[in-house]
């Protein structure tokens, strides 16, 4: 596990969080063990929990599910003692557009998902982990089930765990398909059985979570992160990547890119050393636009190509930077026709719990329909905006953000593309009477 001497945004490095991936059958508890597998867990379980929780604080390491709350600091909130257990669960239900990295992290090396959450687990206390996958995920599914009964038959799971007197049992459970089960509280409540809905907090979780006990929910990424900092400590953690957003990520391109795919790299790495391992932009057509974080993160122009993709650089450029889904459109696409298809997700995955989220993405999606087919009017792009502006802020989640986001973010850039739609500068991007076909 050794970067480059010069390890920084963008500079070479072996592999850490991928390096297992190129491996015959890396998948299997053999590979994972010929390539120091279980070692961290051996070492952890020998250190008082309170000693791990801090050496993750001390790391830096921060959420990689898309907020980047520093994850030490989350597991520190769990109240100390109580009657009631404490619950791990792993968030793994990947599914905004753009985002595709914990899948490939699950199907290429699931046992260093395991050993997080069995590290994880020990650190907090808890006798039990959950971890969530996308219904549709069913492959998977079935490789983290798999390698949860490899590491249970090697003595990594259950009673007793390589004699250190702790107990864990972990569960593999697939969701029902719903983009609102990424949020934390609906997922608990999907996880319960319950209809996916998000909670009213406080309570958090980490004070009522998982069956009104206190509960602990990260990303697959973050957790597969833990052994690699309990097997290299927090300072060698802390020297790559930025002061800020410490360590290696996983950058998910996808788009207009000559070779899309998964690019580990240190955090604060910049879209155009990225694109430059990728081969740039397919057949030579350049950028217009990007997403730094997924479809919920306010776009990006060229402008911002050397923007350092750590959470603290891209919040001061104005976006986030979310799960780095990379999702790069060349000349040749409308944005009016992106943020309409980006509404229509939202609006169907929709849970239709609070009013400015359910009936504001709908009338959002309406009025994009009529600027698309080149019925749309100059009020119709104030509507809009004003509808956006009242759903930002207002809903039940963040469901409703990410909504409003696509359309204040584009307005910011290319309005002028909306406003010659409308007035009949450029033809319809959309032929209305296919539209009426398909609905």
């Amino acid at each position: 596990m050794t970067f480059a001497a010069d390890a920084g945004p963008g500079a070479s490095l072996t592999p850490v969080l991928t390096r297992r991936w190129a491996s015959p059958r890396s998948w299997s508890i053999e590979t994972y063990r010929q390539l120091d597998g279980y070692q961290a867990l051996r070492s952890a379980l020998t250190v008082d929990p309170d000693r791990l929780i801090e050496l993750v604080k001390n790391s830096g390491l921060r959420g990689r599910g898309g907020a980047g709350f520093p994850t030490g600091l989350k597991w520190s909130f769990l109240p100390k003692g109580g009657s009631k257990p404490h619950y791990l669960v792993i968030n793994a239900d990947e599914g905004e557009p753009g985002t595709c990295k914990d899948i490939p992290l699950m199907m290429a090396d699931p046992h260093s998902l395991i050993e997080g959450c069995i590290i994880t687990s020990y650190a907090i206390r808890a006798p039990f982990c959950a971890i969530y996958i996308r219904g549709e995920a069913v492959h998977a599914i079935r490789r983290v089930a798999a390698a949860v009964r490899e590491a249970k038959a090697a003595g990594f799971l259950g009673r007793d765990i390589l004699g250190s007197g702790y107990d864990l049992e972990i569960v593999v459970h697939g969701g029902a398909g719903a983009y609102i089960c990424g949020e934390e509280t609906a997922l608990l409540d999907s996880l319960e059985g319950r209809r996916g809905q998000p909670r009213l907090k406080p309570p958090f979780p980490a004070v009522e979570g998982l069956y009104a006990s206190p509960t602990v929910v990260n990303n697959v990424e973050t957790i597969a992160s833990v052994p690699i900092i309990v097997m290299g400590g927090s300072d060698w953690y802390r020297s790559l990547g930025t002061e800020k957003s410490p360590g290696p990520k996983i950058y998910s391109l996808s788009g207009h890119v000559t070779r899309p795919g998964q690019y580990e790299a240190p955090m604060g790495t910049t879209l155009r050393q990225l694109l430059a391992s990728a081969g740039g932009m397919r057949d030579g057509i350049p950028l217009k636009f990007f997403t730094p974080g997924g479809s919920s993160t306010p776009i990006f122009t060229p402008e911002h190509l050397d923007v350092p993709l750590s959470f603290d650089d891209v919040a001061a450029a104005g976006s986030m930077l979310g799960t780095t889904a990379l999702m790069c459109f060349n000349e040749t696409v409308s944005v009016p026709w992106a943020v309409w298809k980006w509404l229509e997700f939202y609006k169907h995955e929709s849970c239709g719990k609070c009013t400015p989220c359910r009936e504001g993405t709908g009338w959002l999606v309406q009025i994009l329909r009529r600027v698309v087919t080149g019925h749309g009017t100059l009020e119709d792009l104030d509507t809009m905006v004003d509808a956006a502006g009242n759903i930002a802020g207002r809903s039940f989640c963040a469901l409703g953000d990410a909504a409003a986001t696509p359309i204040l973010s584009s307005f910011k850039y290319f309005r002028s593309e909306f406003e010659d739609l409308v007035t009949g500068r450029t033809p319809p991007v959309v032929d209305h009477r296919q539209l009426a076909g398909a609905h």
